[in-house]
Protein backbone atom coordinates (compact mmCIF):
# COMPACT_ATOMS: atom_id res chain seq x y z
CA UNK A 1 0.00 0.00 0.00
CA UNK A 2 1.35 3.43 -0.91
CA UNK A 3 0.32 7.07 -0.62
CA UNK A 4 -3.17 7.42 0.75
CA UNK A 5 -4.75 4.22 -0.54
CA UNK A 6 -5.93 3.38 2.96
CA UNK A 7 -7.52 6.82 3.56
CA UNK A 8 -10.27 9.05 2.24
CA UNK A 9 -10.25 12.85 2.33
CA UNK A 10 -13.80 14.03 2.98
CA UNK A 11 -15.67 17.28 3.42
CA UNK A 12 -18.32 16.84 6.11
CA UNK A 13 -21.57 18.78 5.80
CA UNK A 14 -22.02 20.67 9.06
CA UNK A 15 -25.64 21.41 8.13
CA UNK A 16 -26.65 17.78 7.51
CA UNK A 17 -29.25 16.36 9.91
CA UNK A 18 -29.61 12.72 8.87
CA UNK A 19 -28.51 10.14 11.44
CA UNK A 20 -25.39 8.95 9.64
CA UNK A 21 -24.12 12.49 8.98
CA UNK A 22 -24.73 13.59 12.57
CA UNK A 23 -22.83 10.53 13.80
CA UNK A 24 -19.91 11.54 11.59
CA UNK A 25 -20.03 15.09 12.96
CA UNK A 26 -19.93 13.76 16.51
CA UNK A 27 -16.96 11.54 15.63
CA UNK A 28 -15.18 14.56 14.12
CA UNK A 29 -15.77 16.63 17.26
CA UNK A 30 -14.64 13.80 19.52
CA UNK A 31 -11.43 13.51 17.50
CA UNK A 32 -10.31 17.12 17.87
CA UNK A 33 -11.49 17.30 21.49
CA UNK A 34 -9.52 14.21 22.47
CA UNK A 35 -6.48 15.50 20.58
CA UNK A 36 -6.48 18.52 22.88
CA UNK A 37 -6.92 16.22 25.91
CA UNK A 38 -10.47 17.36 26.68
CA UNK A 39 -12.15 13.98 26.23
CA UNK A 40 -15.09 13.05 24.06
CA UNK A 41 -17.98 15.51 23.93
CA UNK A 42 -21.21 14.79 25.75
CA UNK A 43 -24.63 15.46 24.23
CA UNK A 44 -24.83 19.08 25.37
CA UNK A 45 -21.35 19.96 24.14
CA UNK A 46 -21.98 18.29 20.80
CA UNK A 47 -25.24 20.22 20.45
CA UNK A 48 -23.58 23.58 21.12
CA UNK A 49 -20.55 22.80 18.96
CA UNK A 50 -22.76 21.93 16.00
CA UNK A 51 -24.91 25.01 16.64
CA UNK A 52 -22.10 27.56 16.51
CA UNK A 53 -20.34 25.69 13.67
CA UNK A 54 -23.50 25.99 11.57
CA UNK A 55 -23.83 29.69 12.31
CA UNK A 56 -20.26 30.24 11.09
CA UNK A 57 -20.86 27.87 8.14
CA UNK A 58 -17.56 26.11 8.77
CA UNK A 59 -15.79 23.75 6.41
CA UNK A 60 -14.86 20.45 8.05
CA UNK A 61 -12.04 18.54 6.36
CA UNK A 62 -11.68 15.00 7.68
CA UNK A 63 -9.25 12.21 6.84
CA UNK A 64 -10.90 8.84 7.43
CA UNK A 65 -9.71 5.24 7.20
CA UNK A 66 -11.28 3.35 4.30
CA UNK A 67 -11.75 0.28 6.45
CA UNK A 68 -11.96 -0.41 10.15
CA UNK A 69 -11.71 -3.78 11.82
CA UNK A 70 -13.20 -2.34 14.99
CA UNK A 71 -16.25 -0.13 15.53
CA UNK A 72 -18.98 1.31 13.37
CA UNK A 73 -18.82 5.04 12.57
CA UNK A 74 -15.30 5.71 11.20
CA UNK A 75 -13.15 7.90 13.42
CA UNK A 76 -11.15 10.61 11.63
CA UNK A 77 -7.38 10.34 11.81
CA UNK A 78 -7.03 14.05 10.97
CA UNK A 79 -9.29 17.11 11.25
CA UNK A 80 -9.13 20.66 9.87
CA UNK A 81 -11.83 23.31 10.42
CA UNK A 82 -12.03 26.64 8.61
CA UNK A 83 -14.37 29.53 7.83
CA UNK A 84 -14.07 33.19 6.82
CA UNK A 85 -14.21 36.31 9.00
CA UNK A 86 -12.78 39.83 8.90
CA UNK A 87 -9.56 41.30 10.31
CA UNK A 88 -8.55 44.88 11.07
CA UNK A 89 -5.08 45.37 9.54
CA UNK A 90 -4.80 49.06 10.43
CA UNK A 91 -6.11 50.50 7.18
CA UNK A 92 -9.50 51.99 6.36
CA UNK A 93 -11.07 48.65 5.40
CA UNK A 94 -11.39 45.28 7.11
CA UNK A 95 -9.91 42.39 5.15
CA UNK A 96 -11.40 38.91 4.72
CA UNK A 97 -9.41 36.26 6.55
CA UNK A 98 -9.53 32.48 6.45
CA UNK A 99 -9.87 31.27 10.06
CA UNK A 100 -8.35 27.87 10.82
CA UNK A 101 -8.86 25.79 13.96
CA UNK A 102 -9.20 22.23 15.34
CA UNK A 103 -6.18 21.05 13.35
CA UNK A 104 -5.25 17.54 14.47
CA UNK A 105 -3.44 14.45 13.21
CA UNK A 106 -3.69 11.18 15.12
CA UNK A 107 -0.42 9.74 16.49
CA UNK A 108 -1.14 6.60 14.44
CA UNK A 109 -0.92 8.59 11.19
CA UNK A 110 1.87 11.10 11.74
CA UNK A 111 4.60 11.85 9.20
CA UNK A 112 2.44 10.98 6.22
CA UNK A 113 1.89 14.53 5.03
CA UNK A 114 -1.76 14.72 6.12
CA UNK A 115 -1.50 18.21 7.59
CA UNK A 116 0.37 19.45 4.53
CA UNK A 117 -2.34 18.16 2.22
CA UNK A 118 -5.19 19.57 4.33
CA UNK A 119 -3.46 22.94 4.70
CA UNK A 120 -2.61 23.14 1.01
CA UNK A 121 -6.15 22.30 -0.08
CA UNK A 122 -7.73 24.78 2.29
CA UNK A 123 -5.39 27.67 1.47
CA UNK A 124 -5.77 27.00 -2.26
CA UNK A 125 -9.54 27.21 -1.82
CA UNK A 126 -9.18 30.47 0.12
CA UNK A 127 -7.13 31.95 -2.72
CA UNK A 128 -9.77 30.92 -5.25
CA UNK A 129 -12.39 32.60 -3.05
CA UNK A 130 -10.39 35.84 -3.03
CA UNK A 131 -9.41 35.70 0.66
CA UNK A 132 -6.05 37.51 1.09
CA UNK A 133 -5.09 36.31 4.58
CA UNK A 134 -5.30 33.21 6.76
CA UNK A 135 -5.17 33.10 10.56
CA UNK A 136 -4.89 30.57 13.35
CA UNK A 137 -3.82 30.24 16.96
CA UNK A 138 -1.37 27.51 17.82
CA UNK A 139 -0.83 24.96 20.55
CA UNK A 140 2.68 24.20 19.25
CA UNK A 141 4.84 27.02 17.95
CA UNK A 142 7.18 25.01 15.72
CA UNK A 143 4.63 23.64 13.24
CA UNK A 144 3.11 26.43 11.20
CA UNK A 145 6.09 28.50 10.05
CA UNK A 146 6.72 25.94 7.30
CA UNK A 147 3.29 26.83 5.89
CA UNK A 148 4.05 30.56 5.85
CA UNK A 149 2.36 31.51 9.14
CA UNK A 150 4.08 33.89 11.53
CA UNK A 151 3.10 35.19 15.00
CA UNK A 152 1.55 38.59 14.31
CA UNK A 153 0.14 39.59 17.73
CA UNK A 154 0.92 38.89 21.36
CA UNK A 155 -0.96 39.03 24.63
CA UNK A 156 0.10 39.45 28.23
CA UNK A 157 -1.28 37.80 31.36
CA UNK A 158 -1.31 40.07 34.40
CA UNK A 159 -2.02 39.61 38.09
CA UNK A 160 -3.15 42.86 39.69
CA UNK A 161 -2.95 43.44 43.44
CA UNK A 162 -6.23 45.02 44.54
CA UNK A 163 -5.96 44.56 48.29
CA UNK A 164 -7.17 47.61 50.27
CA UNK A 165 -4.94 50.59 49.53
CA UNK A 166 -3.00 48.86 46.73
CA UNK A 167 -4.90 49.90 43.58
CA UNK A 168 -5.22 53.54 42.59
CA UNK A 169 -5.34 55.42 39.30
CA UNK A 170 -3.50 58.67 38.66
CA UNK A 171 -6.40 60.24 36.83
CA UNK A 172 -9.91 59.24 35.84
CA UNK A 173 -12.70 61.62 34.92
CA UNK A 174 -15.79 59.83 33.72
CA UNK A 175 -19.20 61.29 32.98
CA UNK A 176 -20.50 57.86 32.03
CA UNK A 177 -22.09 55.18 34.18
CA UNK A 178 -21.76 51.48 34.91
CA UNK A 179 -24.67 49.06 34.71
CA UNK A 180 -24.71 45.55 36.12
CA UNK A 181 -26.68 43.27 33.82
CA UNK A 182 -27.55 39.64 33.31
CA UNK A 183 -25.17 38.21 30.69
CA UNK A 184 -27.98 37.22 28.32
CA UNK A 185 -29.48 40.70 28.48
CA UNK A 186 -26.08 42.36 28.11
CA UNK A 187 -25.09 40.30 25.06
CA UNK A 188 -26.44 42.74 22.40
CA UNK A 189 -24.48 45.58 24.02
CA UNK A 190 -21.35 43.43 24.21
CA UNK A 191 -21.65 42.47 20.54
CA UNK A 192 -22.10 46.13 19.60
CA UNK A 193 -19.03 47.22 21.58
CA UNK A 194 -16.84 44.55 20.03
CA UNK A 195 -18.05 45.39 16.54
CA UNK A 196 -17.03 49.00 17.13
CA UNK A 197 -13.66 47.90 18.48
CA UNK A 198 -13.14 45.64 15.46
CA UNK A 199 -13.70 48.62 13.17
CA UNK A 200 -11.08 50.76 14.93
CA UNK A 201 -8.44 48.44 16.44
CA UNK A 202 -5.53 47.02 14.47
CA UNK A 203 -5.15 43.28 14.98
CA UNK A 204 -8.72 42.64 16.12
CA UNK A 205 -10.65 39.89 14.38
CA UNK A 206 -14.38 39.25 14.09
CA UNK A 207 -15.67 36.85 16.68
CA UNK A 208 -16.83 33.29 16.04
CA UNK A 209 -20.41 32.39 16.93
CA UNK A 210 -19.41 30.53 20.09
CA UNK A 211 -18.73 33.89 21.79
CA UNK A 212 -22.47 34.41 22.05
CA UNK A 213 -22.84 31.10 23.84
CA UNK A 214 -20.32 31.77 26.57
CA UNK A 215 -20.56 35.57 27.00
CA UNK A 216 -24.34 35.38 27.27
CA UNK A 217 -23.91 32.74 29.98
CA UNK A 218 -26.01 30.35 27.91
CA UNK A 219 -23.34 27.64 27.90
CA UNK A 220 -20.11 27.18 29.83
CA UNK A 221 -17.76 24.73 28.11
CA UNK A 222 -16.05 23.83 31.39
CA UNK A 223 -19.19 22.92 33.35
CA UNK A 224 -21.23 21.75 30.37
CA UNK A 225 -24.26 23.86 31.32
CA UNK A 226 -25.42 27.45 31.88
CA UNK A 227 -22.79 29.75 33.37
CA UNK A 228 -24.22 31.01 36.64
CA UNK A 229 -20.92 32.49 37.82
CA UNK A 230 -20.44 34.98 34.98
CA UNK A 231 -20.94 38.64 35.89
CA UNK A 232 -21.22 41.38 33.27
CA UNK A 233 -20.88 45.12 33.80
CA UNK A 234 -21.48 47.50 30.87
CA UNK A 235 -20.06 51.02 30.66
CA UNK A 236 -22.41 53.63 29.17
CA UNK A 237 -21.14 56.95 27.84
CA UNK A 238 -22.75 60.28 28.71
CA UNK A 239 -25.42 59.72 26.05
CA UNK A 240 -26.29 56.29 27.43
CA UNK A 241 -24.60 54.32 24.63
CA UNK A 242 -22.50 51.27 25.55
CA UNK A 243 -18.79 51.83 24.93
CA UNK A 244 -17.26 49.07 27.04
CA UNK A 245 -17.93 46.03 29.16
CA UNK A 246 -16.23 43.53 31.39
CA UNK A 247 -17.27 39.91 31.96
CA UNK A 248 -15.74 38.12 34.91
CA UNK A 249 -16.00 35.34 37.47
CA UNK A 250 -14.93 35.24 41.10
CA UNK A 251 -13.75 32.28 43.16
CA UNK A 252 -12.17 31.56 46.52
CA UNK A 253 -8.56 30.38 46.56
CA UNK A 254 -6.67 29.76 49.82
CA UNK A 255 -9.19 31.83 51.78
CA UNK A 256 -8.85 34.76 49.40
CA UNK A 257 -11.21 35.89 46.64
CA UNK A 258 -9.78 36.07 43.15
CA UNK A 259 -11.43 37.71 40.14
CA UNK A 260 -10.77 36.27 36.67
CA UNK A 261 -11.58 38.56 33.76
CA UNK A 262 -13.15 36.56 30.93
CA UNK A 263 -13.39 39.52 28.55
CA UNK A 264 -12.82 43.26 28.80
CA UNK A 265 -13.48 45.34 25.70
CA UNK A 266 -13.76 49.10 25.46
CA UNK A 267 -13.79 51.62 22.64
CA UNK A 268 -12.49 54.54 24.75
CA UNK A 269 -9.63 54.90 27.20
CA UNK A 270 -12.02 56.26 29.82
CA UNK A 271 -14.29 53.22 29.63
CA UNK A 272 -11.27 50.93 29.74
CA UNK A 273 -9.94 52.44 32.96
CA UNK A 274 -13.39 52.77 34.56
CA UNK A 275 -13.95 49.04 34.04
CA UNK A 276 -10.56 48.30 35.61
CA UNK A 277 -11.56 50.53 38.51
CA UNK A 278 -14.72 48.46 38.90
CA UNK A 279 -13.05 45.04 39.03
CA UNK A 280 -10.50 46.40 41.50
CA UNK A 281 -13.34 47.57 43.75
CA UNK A 282 -15.28 44.29 43.92
CA UNK A 283 -15.77 43.41 47.59
CA UNK A 284 -13.42 40.85 49.18
CA UNK A 285 -11.34 40.42 46.01
CA UNK A 286 -7.58 40.66 46.59
CA UNK A 287 -6.28 39.85 43.12
CA UNK A 288 -7.53 40.38 39.56
CA UNK A 289 -6.21 38.18 36.76
CA UNK A 290 -6.62 39.22 33.15
CA UNK A 291 -5.25 38.99 29.63
CA UNK A 292 -4.22 42.37 28.21
CA UNK A 293 -2.33 43.96 25.36
CA UNK A 294 1.45 43.97 25.92
CA UNK A 295 1.39 47.79 26.18
CA UNK A 296 -1.94 48.18 27.99
CA UNK A 297 -2.44 51.70 29.30
CA UNK A 298 -3.13 50.29 32.78
CA UNK A 299 0.62 50.17 33.50
CA UNK A 300 0.99 53.93 33.27
CA UNK A 301 -2.46 54.71 34.67
CA UNK A 302 -1.86 53.09 38.09
CA UNK A 303 -0.09 54.92 40.89
CA UNK A 304 1.96 51.83 41.77
CA UNK A 305 3.06 49.99 38.60
CA UNK A 306 4.47 47.16 40.72
CA UNK A 307 0.91 46.25 41.58
CA UNK A 308 0.53 45.01 38.00
CA UNK A 309 2.62 41.88 37.58
CA UNK A 310 3.21 40.41 34.14
CA UNK A 311 3.28 36.63 34.48
CA UNK A 312 3.40 35.72 30.79
CA UNK A 313 3.78 37.26 27.35
CA UNK A 314 2.92 34.93 24.49
CA UNK A 315 2.23 34.90 20.76
CA UNK A 316 -1.45 34.76 19.92
CA UNK A 317 -2.75 35.43 16.41
CA UNK A 318 -0.67 33.83 13.64
CA UNK A 319 -1.16 35.16 10.11
CA UNK A 320 -0.39 33.91 6.62
CA UNK A 321 -0.44 36.20 3.58
CA UNK A 322 -2.15 34.70 0.54
CA UNK A 323 -2.58 37.76 -1.71
CA UNK A 324 0.51 39.88 -1.19
CA UNK A 325 -0.48 43.00 -3.16
CA UNK A 326 -3.91 43.21 -1.59
CA UNK A 327 -2.58 42.59 1.92
CA UNK A 328 0.30 45.07 1.76
CA UNK A 329 -1.79 47.75 0.09
CA UNK A 330 -4.41 47.47 2.87
CA UNK A 331 -2.08 48.17 5.81
CA UNK A 332 -0.65 51.57 6.85
CA UNK A 333 2.88 52.72 5.93
CA UNK A 334 5.15 55.43 7.34
CA UNK A 335 7.96 56.81 5.14
CA UNK A 336 7.79 57.26 1.36
CA UNK A 337 10.24 54.93 -0.40
CA UNK A 338 10.53 51.88 -2.64
CA UNK A 339 12.05 48.42 -2.15
CA UNK A 340 12.02 45.13 -4.01
CA UNK A 341 11.11 42.16 -1.84
CA UNK A 342 12.03 38.60 -2.71
CA UNK A 343 9.76 36.23 -0.78
CA UNK A 344 10.55 32.56 -0.24
CA UNK A 345 7.19 30.78 -0.02
CA UNK A 346 7.14 26.97 -0.09
CA UNK A 347 3.43 26.95 -0.98
CA UNK A 348 3.91 29.51 -3.73
CA UNK A 349 1.21 32.03 -2.84
CA UNK A 350 3.56 34.99 -2.27
CA UNK A 351 6.76 33.63 -3.83
CA UNK A 352 8.83 35.83 -6.11
CA UNK A 353 9.90 39.44 -6.42
CA UNK A 354 7.64 42.36 -5.58
CA UNK A 355 8.22 46.09 -5.81
CA UNK A 356 6.62 47.92 -2.88
CA UNK A 357 6.34 51.69 -3.29
CA UNK A 358 4.89 53.81 -0.50
CA UNK A 359 3.54 57.35 -0.67
CA UNK A 360 1.53 59.31 1.90
CA UNK A 361 0.80 56.27 4.04
CA UNK A 362 -0.32 53.90 1.28
CA UNK A 363 1.46 51.36 -0.89
CA UNK A 364 1.48 50.15 -4.47
CA UNK A 365 2.64 46.57 -4.97
CA UNK A 366 3.44 44.78 -8.21
CA UNK A 367 5.54 41.89 -9.46
CA UNK A 368 8.92 42.80 -10.89
CA UNK A 369 12.03 41.29 -12.43
CA UNK A 370 14.28 43.85 -10.73
CA UNK A 371 17.02 42.69 -8.39
CA UNK A 372 15.73 42.20 -4.84
CA UNK A 373 16.87 44.60 -2.14
CA UNK A 374 15.32 42.67 0.79
CA UNK A 375 14.99 38.88 1.00
CA UNK A 376 12.73 37.16 3.54
CA UNK A 377 10.58 34.03 3.97
CA UNK A 378 6.77 34.08 3.98
CA UNK A 379 6.49 33.43 7.73
CA UNK A 380 8.63 36.47 8.56
CA UNK A 381 6.62 38.66 6.20
CA UNK A 382 3.49 37.52 8.04
CA UNK A 383 5.03 38.19 11.46
CA UNK A 384 5.91 41.75 10.39
CA UNK A 385 2.59 42.44 8.71
CA UNK A 386 0.62 43.99 11.58
CA UNK A 387 3.63 45.78 13.06
CA UNK A 388 3.94 43.80 16.28
CA UNK A 389 7.59 43.10 15.45
CA UNK A 390 9.99 45.48 13.76
CA UNK A 391 11.90 44.95 10.54
CA UNK A 392 15.17 45.84 12.29
CA UNK A 393 14.58 43.28 15.02
CA UNK A 394 13.86 40.59 12.44
CA UNK A 395 17.03 41.57 10.57
CA UNK A 396 19.09 41.42 13.76
CA UNK A 397 17.71 37.93 14.34
CA UNK A 398 18.92 36.89 10.90
CA UNK A 399 15.43 36.37 9.49
CA UNK A 400 15.73 38.85 6.60
CA UNK A 401 18.60 40.55 4.84
CA UNK A 402 19.53 42.87 1.99
CA UNK A 403 20.87 46.36 1.30
CA UNK A 404 17.48 48.04 1.82
CA UNK A 405 16.58 46.62 5.23
CA UNK A 406 16.75 50.06 6.87
CA UNK A 407 14.62 51.51 4.08
CA UNK A 408 11.97 48.84 4.59
CA UNK A 409 12.08 49.54 8.33
CA UNK A 410 11.44 53.24 7.70
CA UNK A 411 8.50 52.33 5.48
CA UNK A 412 6.89 49.65 7.65
CA UNK A 413 7.82 50.07 11.31
CA UNK A 414 5.73 52.26 13.64
CA UNK A 415 3.26 52.97 10.86
CA UNK A 416 0.25 52.59 13.12
CA UNK A 417 -0.84 51.54 16.60
CA UNK A 418 0.52 48.31 18.05
CA UNK A 419 -1.80 45.42 17.16
CA UNK A 420 -3.79 43.48 19.70
CA UNK A 421 -6.27 40.65 19.24
CA UNK A 422 -8.65 39.77 22.07
CA UNK A 423 -10.43 37.01 20.15
CA UNK A 424 -9.51 33.36 20.44
CA UNK A 425 -10.74 30.56 18.21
Amino acid sequence: MSGYDDLTFDLLDVHATDEDSVARLHAYADTWSQAFHEGRLDEEKNKHWIEHSRVDDVTLRAVLPRRSAIGGTPRPVATFTSWDQQLNVGGPDLLPVRMITDVTVAPTHRRRGLLTRLMTEDLDEAVRAGVPLAALTVSEGSIYGRYGFGPATRYRKVHVDVRPGRFALHHLEDDGTLELALPAEAWPAMAQVHAERLATSRGEIARPAFYEQFLSGRFDWESGGPDRKLTVVVHLDVTGQPDGYVAYRTAWKDDQARLEVADLVATTHTAHLRLWRHVADVDLVTEVRARTAPDDLLDLAVVDPRGVTSVEVRDFLWLRILDLPRALEARPWREDASVVLEVDDALGHTAGRWRVTTEKGTARVARTDDEPSVRLPADVLAALYLGDRSVLTAAAAGRLHGPDVTTLAAMADHAGPAPYCSTGF
